[in-house]
């Protein structure tokens, strides 16, 4: 797949800025997952993951997630039964901190870094699920590129299963400790927003850090990229489930604002 110059300059700098908080996130959490995994049977997915993944048959399936952080939410699926787990992501730091933990747990997942535009070919159709979670979408330069990269590593009749933010939470001013709602952005605002204080959302240290470009799409948006694309929409739940670190004060607003979803789209088989 050709990647346009301006989507690759793009890409290359947040996969810097994604590698520079590597090791920050693994001072903090890397130790305790470490001992988490050896347990029989780990998982950090919540429910609503398990049930989706569960109504997709994950057992014996072979699944890829793209942009995988760490690598623990798909060794969770790993334990639930999957066949082949792929993780791709863009930093080496995070690739690393996965094989770690596979290590550890005992099982056979693999870990591969990448820009995720430029996956390389021979994973092409090998994957009966591509799994997205949280805070993914938001760093596509092109969204509609995007899933036609998931529709590529999808087998004819495989799935895309999403978990991630609501975009509306795009429109509220994160938590800065007073709990307050502060209306910032229209939801249908498309300027990048650029970060250089830092990536780390555990303890939301900042620091000089390297410059982050993040996009804001609509729902609309994710779900037209994905139709275009070929992809056929099978299920979409909007849910109040707070999934960042950072709209603590959504959270606890007792609005019923919708602070995630979950997707699945499903690659057309040959008749």
């Amino acid at each position: 797949m050709t990647v346009s110059k301006s989507v690759k300059e793009i890409t290359s700098a947040n996969r810097q800025a994604w590698e520079e908080v590597a090791p920050i996130h693994g001072k903090e959490n890397q130790a305790i997952l470490l001992e988490e995994v050896r347990q029989a049977g780990y998982s950090c997915l919540i429910d609503v993951e398990k049930e989706r993944l569960e109504a997709l048959n994950v057992v014996g399936k072979d699944v890829a997630q793209v942009c995988c952080n760490n690598g623990r939410e798909l060794i969770s699926v790993k334990n639930m039964g999957a066949g082949r787990c792929v993780g791709f992501d863009g930093a080496q730091g995070f690739i690393n901190q996965g094989n770690e933990l596979a290590q550890a747990a005992g099982l056979d997942v693999e870990f591969v870094c990448t820009d995720i535009y430029e996956i390389d070919e021979k994973y092409t159709r090998k994957f009966d699920i591509v799994t997205i979670t949280n805070g993914v979408i938001s760093w596509m330069p092109d969204l509609e590129m995007f899933f036609k990269v998931v529709a590529r590593l999808l087998k004819p009749g495989g799935c895309l299963f999403m978990f991630e933010q609501h975009p509306l939470l795009n429109m509220v001013q994160p938590d800065e400790g007073n709990k307050l709602i502060v209306w910032e952005l229209s939801y249908f605002d498309k300027d990048p927003y650029v970060e250089t204080e830092g990536l780390d959302y555990y303890r939301g240290e900042k620091y000089e850090a390297k410059p982050a470009t993040t996009f804001s799409y609509t729902l609309s948006d994710v779900l037209m990229a994905g139709i275009n694309t070929g992809l056929d929409l099978e299920f979409i739940e909007e849910l109040p489930l707070h999934v960042s670190n950072i709209w603590k004060n959504v959270e606890e607003s007792g609005f019923g604002f919708p602070m995630s979803f979950t997707l699945v789209m499903r690659k057309k088989a040959p008749d």
